[in-house]
């Protein structure tokens, strides 16, 4: 019984080696995992920042007040860039060329107004097709306004102070700063991505050079051929990811982590084996590149977009929600969030870790089970 173990053992490990070779030999491969690991990452995290940067802006003062003015100054770089002052008919042909996201009205009479009590609106119009400047950037100006009348009311009559001051503590991100985020969720969709393309490409490389026909006659079982491929490809993710951490994240970005490196690999490879997996899964349905990376579309765009990675999933509709508990990427996201962000220990992080178990064990089991339908046709 035991020699039976460790000639099963020594297959998967001696057919692991081959796809190890065979990737190496693989200079698009090769390209692809290095990029996704390091400029990829690094793109992420510095070249679309979340927050209002160089905003352009637009303001008609028919005020021409000390109050006016003061709002005026309040916008500068590097949230904004530095106001342009028009007519108010030039808003609406500067609003559809393009020239500026924001035009804000402050009408005759404002700081008149807002000192005898009343309350004079501000008019600003925002080109929406702008998305997330136009979403960021109407609170930005918003709580500036307001901020700049308050300040400026208080010099000239007595106004009763809030009855609250919220004192603002930003935990796991003091500065806010948009690198720490997106490169650390880059990190989790580069592994989900690259464990799903590895493992199926693999599979598809011996297919199209015949080598899948030569394991057929070799004495070696189909869980054996597929255990060799998750192994293989994981590991190969997996440094990978150890390596872009250490880099790109902790050297170049300087991103602090909280939590276990270690832990995060752990939950990483649970979460490799449901992935390589689903790449072999979709290798045995697809019957070429082409078609593979179609399937692969269909299949990573829902894994990524509904992990809670980009937006919480308590935003999401319940039957969303639902559905995506057997998805091993919501556990992974999450997991690696608590690990990575805010310092979570395996006490925390177990249940999540029993999940990727479960889930990888039936997408393993069902993938097995399509591989042995696939080679079986082949022989």
């Amino acid at each position: 019984m035991s020699h039976v173990s460790m000639s099963h053992i020594s297959n998967i490990y001696r057919l692991g080696v081959k796809e190890l070779w065979s990737l190496i030999r693989d200079p698009t491969m090769l390209i692809l995992i290095i990029y996704s690991f390091t400029a990829a990452i690094y793109i992420a995290a510095t070249a679309m920042p979340d927050s209002l940067h160089k905003a352009a802006i637009a303001i008609v003062d028919e005020d021409q007040s000390p109050l006016s003015q003061r709002i005026v100054s309040a916008f500068y770089p590097p949230h904004f860039n530095t106001p342009s002052m028009i007519s108010l008919a030039e808003v609406d042909p500067g609003m559809d060329a393009g020239r500026f996201t924001f035009a804000l009205d402050i009408p005759p009479n404002f700081q008149r107004d807002v000192l005898a009590g009343r309350s004079p609106s501000i008019q600003l119009n925002v080109d929406a097709t702008r998305m997330t400047q136009a979403f960021t950037g109407n609170g930005y100006i918003q709580q500036i306004a307001l901020d700049e009348v308050n300040t400026f009311v208080l010099r000239y009559r007595n106004t009763a102070p809030p009855p609250i001051d919220l004192a603002l503590r930003a935990r796991f991100n003091p500065a806010l700063t948009p690198a720490w985020f997106g490169s650390l969720m880059e990190i989790i969709n580069q592994v989900t991505m690259l464990s799903i393309i590895l493992a199926g490409a693999a599979l598809i490389r011996e297919r199209e050079h015949g080598t899948i026909e030569h394991l057929l006659v070799m004495p070696v079982t189909p869980g054996e051929i597929m255990l060799s491929k998750v192994w293989s490809m994981g590991l190969v993710v997996l440094l990978a990811t150890a390596i872009s951490l250490a880099v790109i994240v902790q050297g170049a970005l300087r991103v602090p982590i909280e939590g276990s490196v270690m832990l995060f690999l752990f939950c990483a490879a649970l979460h490799l084996f449901a992935t390589t997996s689903i790449g072999i899964f979709l290798a045995t349905l697809a019957r070429s590149m082409p078609q593979f990376g179609l399937l692969m579309v269909l299949t990573l765009i829902p894994l990524q977009m509904l992990s809670g990675g980009t937006t919480p999933r308590e935003s999401m509709p319940v039957f969303v929600q639902t559905v995506m508990l057997a998805a091993p990427t919501t556990h992974f996201v999450a997991s690696a969030q608590a690990i990575l962000y805010r310092g979570a220990g395996l006490e925390v992080v177990w249940p999540r870790f029993l999940a990727l178990i479960a889930i990888g064990s039936v997408f393993f089991i069902v993938a097995l089970a399509r591989f042995r339908k696939t080679i079986g046709t082949m022989a």
